[in-house]
């Protein structure tokens, strides 16, 4: 549990988690009684089943658990997060375990509701005692596969509360209990009965009427959906394990003059530890022997290695990508930055609204509607002196022709066919709730390294002297750096051997610290590096190459000296170059009705020359993690609808409070799993597609939900009236199955952009 106490205003904050919600209208009903207690302030998110609860000294933690379990939910502390260090393998298990017995109840239903419907709807299959066959099948539907929505109705009742859950739980009981009166007192249970295939109104007694197929059907298409949803809902809290699990499992610290390896988390402030090259710094800390290049892009999101030395500060999950480093422990466990970071992913998501369900919306109305006209039903017949038997028969084809068997179709075949569609064009759709923020983004902020760039340094330019040629200086450079480890030594190195092929051996090599490196190639006395290193080889850049340099370090590029046999002869320019497609997708998403903003942790310079390559306008550079979120706040308390692309750790907490995020798929686990929406293909371009196809999947389940309910609504007069023949009703609710099974298929013919 996570309690934190302000003294200045004698409140409190804590953390709940909240059990037994199945809709967005749940969370809606617990949100409002919390908000009743004086002095409490609450935030329900449906979809991390966490409530955020700020409220006054005088309020008891006991008293907001009691008031979530009267609404009829539970409420307990949540689970202290899994260290890095801990094997994720029973959490895995206990996620599984979460699914099965809504999986067991959905095969269950699936299996029994297919035989039954395919009886009650080809005349040709019914035999003599087909409809007893259909009982047996469609019994452990109606009891077992559907006992959460018969759980939920009674749950709903006992607090005043009407949901789809209601509905679902009324007509399929009426449908079943109507069909074993009509089996045992009426006529239905007869040797040979039949469903005259007749498309007649007329008034009838029910008693040779079974609605067993509605049951069973229903309860087979609203469990698909919530098992569809429960997948999705199971991530919620993935993008903090991601966070947590970049940091080291393990750290050599050195106490008493020898080395040991213990487990990160019994690393204490004070401690002193080793960092190899190519090993994580454990925690925050301070260089207190050794120089290095430091990789921080998984974190900071900037492209250039950051040259470390005694005194500089490290921070915890960034890579050593050069020497030997001793660092002393700074801040360790819930303190350090990657700890801050995750509980920023933490609050965003805690902080913005749980998204309704259009189905919910819609049923807020429309159940407690069909409810009351049930009821009317029964009364004015009874009071017509029509009896009981036809008072009750008119009340509950209300009940069945209102329930809707293509809602549960409506949401989850858009989903699938949309969300199919999209991962065959290297978009994922992660749940029906992101879909509806699509159509109202207006701004859409982009994270510069790894999402406009490609993330990696490149060799972009060389330049030479009069007389040098390009393949002498990539061969002896290109050979020299190759010797080095450094990320910018590589990136000349790859750009090296991609252009001149194979490169030399060094005679000689020496790294000089934060200058660059030194050697022998062939007969060659070889520098390369900055321009300091060759200075101190009394060896002064030519005017031109000096002239291109400082032209290069304009545009944030890093511009690398080459000299060899006393003589500068050459410039070397490296940058996170920009992705090929990076222009044409801004043009896309201007063309969506979008504004693009850079965002980037890189310095103006390169920010600047980034966005005029690309034709970005705005530009917001030089922001730490935390100012990200800030930034992203500050658009959204502008009236903005925002939409954020990035693909680092240092996105994720901007990715989630963001209205929509999009997660570069060849990023980090964490920026992925904060996002909405995940670009597989890492092409800008999938970002444009993914903004069109989820607004036109969402069209699509719109237009599901408007038929799904308006082919039973138009039938709810004749219902009423007593004149709905049963294979009417079936017949309308098999068309309107089928027409949103049909309108979601359409989704596959989506196209991206050429």
């Amino acid at each position: 549990m996570t309690i934190t106490t302000t003294g200045t205003t004698g409140t409190a904050e804590v953390e709940l988690a909240i059990g037994g919600m199945t809709c967005a209208s749940c969370a809606a009903r617990i949100e409002k009684k919390l908000n009743r207690m004086d002095g409490v302030e609450a935030t329900v998110n449906y979809a991390t089943e966490k409530a955020k609860v700020t409220y006054r000294g005088d309020v008891a933690l006991a008293d907001l658990v009691a008031t979530v379990e009267a609404t009829g939910y539970t409420a307990a502390p949540p689970a202290p997060a899994r260290s890095a260090c801990t094997d994720g393998g029973e959490e895995a298990a206990a996620e599984a375990d979460e699914l099965r017995p809504l999986r067991q109840r959905l095969v269950t239903a699936v299996t029994l509701a297919v035989p039954v419907i395919l009886l009650a709807m080809v005349p040709a299959w019914q035999f003599e005692y087909w409809q007893w066959l259909s009982l047996t099948l469609t019994a452990p539907v109606v009891t077992y596969a559907a006992w959460p929505f018969h759980r939920a109705a009674v749950t709903n009742a006992r607090h005043g509360a009407a949901t789809m859950d209601t509905l679902i739980s009324l007509g399929t009981s009426a449908a079943f209990l109507w069909s074993l009166w009509a089996l045992f007192f009426g006529d239905a249970g007869m040797p040979g009965m039949t469903h005259a295939f007749e498309l007649t109104i007329a008034r009838s007694d029910g008693a040779g009427n079974i609605y067993l197929e509605a049951a069973a059907g229903v309860t087979a298409f609203i469990l698909a959906g919530r098992y569809f949803e429960a997948r999705s809902k199971r991530k919620a809290g993935a993008a903090l394990k991601a966070l947590l699990e970049l940091g080291a499992k393990e750290v050599t610290v050195l106490r008493g003059g020898r080395e040991e390896l213990i487990p990160t988390a019994e690393l204490a402030a004070g401690d002193r530890f080793l960092v190899r090259p190519g090993e994580k710094i454990a925690t925050d800390g301070t260089v207190v022997e050794g120089t290095s290049a430091v990789d921080a892009s998984m974190l900071t999101g900037e492209s250039v290695p950051v040259e470390v030395g005694v005194g500089d500060s490290v921070t915890g999950a960034t890579l050593n990508a050069g020497g030997r480093l001793v660092v002393e422990a700074t801040r360790v466990g819930s303190d350090t930055q990657l700890a801050r970071m995750a509980k920023l992913v933490e609050d965003a998501q805690n902080g913005k609204a749980a998204a309704q369900r259009l189905a919910d919306r819609i049923s807020a109305v429309f159940v407690p509607v069909v409810i009351a006209l049930a009821l009317g039903t029964l009364g004015f017949w009874l009071g017509s002196g029509s009896g009981l038997t036809a008072a009750f028969t008119a009340a509950v084809a209300v009940l069945i022709i209102a329930c809707p068997c293509a809602l549960g179709l409506a949401t989850p075949t858009a989903l699938m066919v949309g969300t199919g569609r999209g991962a065959q064009l290297g978009i994922l759709i992660k749940g029906p709730e992101v879909l509806e923020t699509t159509r109202k983004v207006d701004t859409i902020v982009l994270d510069k390294t790894g999402t406009v760039t490609t993330g990696r340094m490149t060799l972009l330019k060389v330049h030479t002297t009069q007389g040098t040629s390009q393949t002498d200086v990539l061969r002896l450079a290109g050979a020299l750096e190759h010797a080095s480890e450094h990320p910018i030594a590589q990136a000349v190195a790859t750009g090296a051997t991609e252009r001149v092929g194979t490169l030399p051996t060094p005679e000689d090599f020496a790294n000089v610290p934060g200058l660059g490196v030194q050697g022998v190639v062939d007969g060659h006395a070889v520098l390369v590096g900055r321009e300091k290193l060759l200075a101190e080889w009394a060896i002064h850049l030519p005017v031109e190459l000096a002239r291109t340099k400082s032209a290069a370090e304009a545009a944030g590029r890093t511009a690398i000296a080459v000299a060899w046999d006393g003589e500068a002869r050459a410039v070397l320019e490296v940058a996170d170059a920009v992705k090929d497609t990076s222009a044409e997708a801004i043009r896309r998403l201007r063309a969506l009705g979008l504004t693009p903003i850079l965002l980037t942790g890189d310095n103006r310079a390169v920010a600047d020359a980034v966005a005029a390559e690309v034709g970005i306008d705005e530009v917001i550079a030089e922001v730490m993690p935390q100012d990200k979120v800030d930034v992203v706040k500050r658009l959204q308390a502008e009236g903005r609808s925002v939409a954020m692309v990035g693909d680092g750790v240092n996105d994720a907490a901007a990715l989630a409070q963001a209205d929509l995020g999009l997660a570069m798929g060849t990023g980090t686990d964490a920026a992925i799993e904060a996002g909405d929406l995940t670009l597989v293909r890492g092409d800008l371009r999938a970002a444009a597609d993914a903004i069109r196809l989820s607004r036109k999947t969402l069209g699509t389940i719109r237009t599901n939900l408007f038929w799904a309910f308006a082919y039973n609504v138009a039938a709810l007069p004749l219902a009423a009236a007593g004149l709905l023949n049963p294979m009417i009703a079936g017949a309308a609710m098999a068309f309107s199955s089928v027409f949103v099974v049909g309108n979601s298929l359409r989704l596959r013919g989506f196209r991206a952009d050429a």
